[in-house]
């Protein structure tokens, strides 16, 4: 499909679908409107929604600035982390929708964008982190947001690509949300013509194909893989299942799992919402 240029308002309509289809879809592990948890509702995510996408949509001021003002917005508005890592991902794809054309797809504008990000960006980056205070966030040798930075996003991001995902979607221009997340996202809307059940399934694709960043960073990455064993049989379940609906019990029961362990794969649920937002804005389903 030939790339062609949003509105701002298409742009923004992305964001906000794709945040709502956060808390639509069950993501086991996840707040969902059917299933809160870790003290939050799904009330909470789509206030900091609402408060949080017109700074992640707002033209007229840089990347990183974006995330530092939505960030605040959010920690203003429910006073938690709710979204950092949504915020992280899709301010720089606002930016690239915007450079979408006939001739440059999302992809290509993204990696423009990032490509371009300064130190400045990287200050506002690092301010919004620190304002929203996410667990286990640990200290660095190189590049701490608490410390004084020095190169630029892209590049700043590279150094924790190692033990982050987000940051290493930074690095590989999301590799994971256009080279693994879209394609089975767009493979399971086919199958079952329903994106929040597509969500779900691409969700627990994620999170079973490498363990979670924030559950890492919480409680270390021998968990986060085991986490990851523990969700693939399920996963692999689901991706036979002809109506995923009859699926409900056994995908509340580890939902239910998770949470009593306060565990919460949040890096995949934001990557879910990064592969949804890229989806809807290739496809301006429903954007206008």
């Amino acid at each position: 499909m030939p790339a062609r240029a949003l509105t701002d308002h298409a742009i923004r309509s992305a964001m906000l679908k794709a945040c709502r289809l956060d808390v639509v879809a069950f993501k086991p592990g996840n707040v969902s409107i059917l299933s809160p948890g870790h003290r939050m509702t799904a009330a909470d995510f789509l206030k900091s929604a609402a408060v949080a996408m017109p700074a992640v949509c707002d033209n007229e001021i840089p990347v990183g600035e974006r995330m530092a003002r939505a960030i605040t917005s959010t920690q203003e508005s429910v006073g938690c982390n709710t979204n950092l890592g949504i915020v992280l991902l899709l301010a720089p794809m606002a930016a690239a929708a915007t450079q979408m054309n006939r001739q440059t797809g999302l992809h290509a504008a993204l990696a423009n964008v990032l490509a371009g990000l300064s130190v400045d960006d990287t200050h506002a980056c690092f301010r919004a982190i620190r304002a929203a205070g996410p667990a286990g966030l640990g200290t660095a040798a190189e590049q701490d947001v608490n410390e004084e930075p020095a190169q630029p996003l892209q590049q700043a991001m590279a150094l924790a690509a190692d033990r982050d995902r987000i940051a290493a979607a930074y690095s590989s221009v999301y590799a994971e949300v256009f080279e693994f997340g879209l394609p089975r996202l767009q493979s399971f809307l086919d199958k079952w013509r329903s994106l929040s059940w597509a969500a779900t399934l691409c969700y627990l694709e994620l999170l079973t194909v490498a363990p979670d960043s924030h559950v890492g960073r919480k409680f270390g990455l021998e968990l986060a893989r085991a986490v990851s064993d523990e969700v693939a049989p399920v996963t692999i379940a689901l991706k036979a299942c002809e109506n995923p609906r009859e699926f409900m019990g056994r995908l509340s029961a580890l939902d239910k799992s998770l949470k009593q362990r306060g565990i919460n794969p949040g890096t995949c649920a934001d990557l879910t919402v990064a592969t949804i937002a890229a989806f809807l804005l290739t496809h301006r389903a429903g954007l206008d």
